[in-house]
């Protein structure tokens, strides 16, 4: 209530100055809506019509690795083995919202809460992916913290199939017709965090996950 409070008043003092009324008037609204829905979309590339193949190929040049499974209970166990063979902890912070998949059962201790400082494993699912770009879009809330995949150095994300869409102005439809506002932390991952600050080198895991995994979950 106290962020909400807080942007208000900032819009509330940018319409004062503005001399504008406190509240956008109804035809106002309607009309910026309107705005909206029909704006045109700019010249966009041709993706072929297989977007998890175009995703996967986008993702691994970012340096994200990736693997299928057939739905949504087999993923622990192959994230399990994904830990497994890079000699990664058996823990990890998890999204509430995936407590119903048995991670028990895979030998993976998953603690099912935001992440914390010493975490070495986030294990989210994703909003929507992005083919054009091989990117992930991450909206928070209650059962999805966004630090979960910004604290730990290993980053795992489920991205079901059917959720893969062609584009970012897709991505963002998609989110107004779903949720009907941007969410408090919306997230857009690229692979893993990278800089090239010092010397133009690029240095992984700077400011984010050193490495980001993808389980792609064809029949979701």
């Amino acid at each position: 209530m106290e962020t909400a409070t807080a942007r208000q008043a900032i819009l509330d003092r940018i319409r004062a100055r503005q001399r504008r009324d406190a509240r956008l008037k109804p035809a106002e609204h309607r009309a910026a809506e309107a705005d909206i829905a029909n704006h045109l979309r700019g010249p966009q590339p041709a993706l072929g019509s297989d977007m998890a193949q175009r995703f996967a190929q986008q993702a691994q040049a970012l340096q994200t690795t990736l693997e299928h499974v057939a739905d949504w209970a087999a993923a622990p166990a192959a994230v399990a083995a994904y830990l497994r063979t890079g000699a990664l902890p058996l823990a990890a912070a998890v999204w509430p919202e995936l407590g119903h998949l048995p991670w028990a059962e895979a030998g993976l201790a998953a603690q099912l809460r935001r992440a914390h400082d010493a975490d070495a494993v986030g294990i989210t699912a994703c909003f929507c992916a992005v083919a054009e770009t091989g990117s992930l879009v991450l909206a928070s809330g209650p059962r999805t913290p966004a630090s979960v995949h910004l604290l730990p150095q290993t980053h795992v994300a489920l991205v079901p199939r059917s959720r893969i869409l062609p584009t970012l102005e897709d991505a963002f439809a998609l989110l107004r017709a779903e949720r009907g506002a941007v969410p408090r932390a919306l997230n857009i991952v690229s692979g893993p965090s990278r800089t090239g600050d010092i010397e133009q080198t690029i240095v992984l895991g700077a400011h984010g996950p050193y490495r980001v995994h993808v389980v792609i979950v064809d029949a979701a």
